[in-house]
């Protein structure tokens, strides 16, 4: 299943140059990226994901008693719902939430939607890490909104300081991919 969705991510979501050409959410140019939406949200993308990260935080013992997994909107959605899809029908239910970059307006007014309360054990989840720092964001919020944050689970570690910034506010961290898997990957295809 591993091997299916780094191809299917170096189909979808892998961009290369030579020079650095794309602007990072940190401001800084890089010659690659990786845009998971039109791999978190395929079919079998979300089939892939879902299965593969709910195996790994099910095998870590400090999360046995975790309730919610969710992130920043809008890269954390769609890797949320297929782990919490794929969590019902393992019989272990896992509800998703969705962090808001601004409170909703109207309504309620709520930082974070889904079917969580203060007190609840949560992971943040997110597509991609670079230098943790919209990751962090999501773990302040939740904190702030009364959320136990266990721990971190990503997609794509791009290896660039984000497992460090996360592990330095004493939280767990476990990506799924890295950079340096995805290039490997990539560099027996060209």
């Amino acid at each position: 299943m591993k091997q299916k969705l780094i191809k299917l991510i170096l189909a979808r979501s892998f961009k290369f140059t030579k020079k650095p050409t794309f602007k990072l959410a940190s401001g800084k140019k890089s010659n690659f990226y990786f845009n998971c939406k039109p791999t978190t949200l395929s079919p079998e993308g979300m089939l892939l994901i879902g299965n593969l990260l709910y195996k790994l935080i099910r095998k870590e013992k400090a999360w046995k008693a975790v309730k919610a997994i969710g992130g920043l909107t809008l890269g954390a959605d769609p890797v949320a719902n297929a782990i919490a899809y794929t969590s019902q029908i393992k019989g272990k239910p896992l509800e998703a939430f969705v962090v808001r970059k601004e409170p909703k307006k109207h309504g309620t007014m709520l930082w974070i939607e889904g079917y969580v309360k203060k007190g609840d054990k949560v992971l943040i989840v997110e597509d991609v890490i670079t230098t943790g720092n919209s990751t962090i964001n999501a773990i302040n919020r939740a904190k702030q909104c009364g959320l136990k944050v266990m721990g971190v689970v990503v997609l794509i570690d791009r290896q660039e300081g984000g497992r460090e910034a996360v592990e330095a506010i004493g939280l767990p961290f476990k990506a799924l991919l890295t950079k340096e898997e995805i290039f490997k990957a990539y560099k027996k295809m060209t």
